[in-house]
């Protein structure tokens, strides 16, 4: 009896880790630290699992369309999401437009700031060097960027002096690495804790007409597994929102 007891207590003491899930999230490179920090909460609140695979939006949707095993999907801008709902992978009800941003240019180490507009000399600014983008054909950051630079009539002048990166924080750590003396990154990843630190100074934002509003659209991917739901509730709530504000990002109401 005491035998059979014991047996039975420890299975009621086993049973919330087996019922434990884990919650594959492709996210946006420039999310990483906000969701890293929310992804830990939940974990200890839970008693699940997050595992978060973060890259440019276009090569996590995809990779999404191609059949990886990813619960939720988080992108920077929604064309990618809609390409991952029109392959009919998106469960219906659970996509949510999530988080906004500001595009900025950052210089290696400290600079001054200037007003950026069509008479910035953005050319003479990099001295020959690098201006360090995402890829500005399908990374998110790089296509508002471009954007940006055409509706401000600067782009032709450094077209040929662009560094295109996988994801905008591999842009960053061009700048921060001193191998490009400017950069068009999101305001989030400026002031995120990547280790940029002081190698890394904010010189100026781009108006918002500049180019089309940055709009971090999130969904639950089908099946559509419980906890990627749960998980996606918590992004909404109000305290992921204090994270991703203390981050740069504009909550979405």
């Amino acid at each position: 009896m005491r035998l059979a007891l014991s047996v039975l207590v420890l299975s009621l003491l086993a049973a919330p880790a087996l019922r434990a899930e884990t919650v594959t999230v492709f996210a946006a490179a420039s999310l990483k630290t906000a969701l890293d920090a929310i992804a830990a909460e939940w974990e200890a609140e839970t008693g699940n699992d997050v595992a978060v695979s973060y890259d440019g939006s276009a090569k996590l949707a995809k990779q999404i369309l191609q059949g990886a095993p990813a619960d939720l999907f988080v992108s920077a801008a929604t064309d990618w999401m809609d390409e991952v709902e029109k392959g009919g992978l998106v469960v219906g009800g659970t996509r949510r437009d999530l988080l906004g941003n500001s595009l900025v240019l950052v210089a290696h180490g400290r600079a001054e700031a200037v007003e950026i507009g069509p008479g910035l000399d953005l050319a003479g600014m990099l001295g020959g060097g690098r201006l360090a983008m995402g890829m500005v054909d399908s990374v998110p950051a790089g296509q508002y960027g471009k954007a940006a630079l055409e509706s401000l009539g600067l782009w032709a002048s450094v077209e040929g002096s662009i560094a295109q990166s996988e994801n905008v924080r591999a842009a960053l750590a061009l700048v921060a690495q001193g191998e490009a003396p400017l950069g068009i990154v999101y305001a989030s990843d400026a002031i995120a804790d990547d280790g940029a630190g002081d190698a890394v100074s904010v010189i100026g934002t781009f108006p918002e007409g500049s180019h089309p509003p940055i709009v971090y659209p999130a969904a639950v991917i089908a099946p559509g597994k419980p906890a990627a739901v749960a998980f996606l509730d918590a992004l909404s709530s109000e305290r992921a929102g204090a994270v991703f504000r203390a981050q740069g990002f504009r909550v979405l109401e």
